[in-house]
């Protein structure tokens, strides 16, 4: 069982550090890049990046990270291993901020480029960009610090773990 406690903590971990480095990634790199663009590039690019963002490999980090956090609380959950269990429980909180802003901010707004359709057909594209790009950042914004500050909780976690052993 303590195998198990650990390998959940561990996953957790990893599959958090994932998600938070892809919406690090698009917070200072990916998106003031194409914010540097014309309204067809990024709109065109938000497009294609959402279409293929669907898939096994963001699947397992963006959901293992919820999954394997929510194992790892239940796994620490009985006597003499509750040490670490409030890093893990305030790791799944900041996660659920995650998954929130993704349902209510980023998800609906990538809907919105999707239902535009073709670029070469949209007749306002500075309109559909404007209605897309702050918001949208902003929610991403908010999904970067919460992973990261999740994952940070859960680094610590491992490091309570650790010290647990060696005691």
């Amino acid at each position: 069982m303590g195998f198990l406690r650990t390998a959940s903590l561990l996953a957790a971990t990893l599959t958090t550090g994932l998600a938070a480095g892809l919406f690090a990634a698009f917070a200072y790199a990916v998106m003031p890049g194409l914010g540097r663009t014309d309204d067809r590039t990024l709109v065109l690019a938000m497009q294609r990046i959402n279409e293929s963002i669907l898939n096994g490999w963001f699947a397992v980090c963006f959901g293992g990270a919820l999954l394997f956090t929510l194992l790892a609380a239940a796994l620490h959950l009985s006597e003499g291993h509750r040490a670490v269990l409030p890093w893990i429980v305030a790791a799944l909180l900041l996660y659920l901020v995650v998954l929130g802003v993704t349902a209510v901010v980023n998800v609906p707004l990538n809907n919105v480029l999707a239902q535009a359709g073709d670029v070469d057909r949209v007749t306002d594209l500075a309109a559909l960009r404007e209605r897309f790009e702050v918001a949208w950042v902003r929610g991403n914004v908010v999904r970067a610090v919460a992973s990261t500050g999740a994952f940070g909780l859960l680094a610590w976690a491992l490091v309570g773990i650790g010290r647990q052993a060696g005691t």
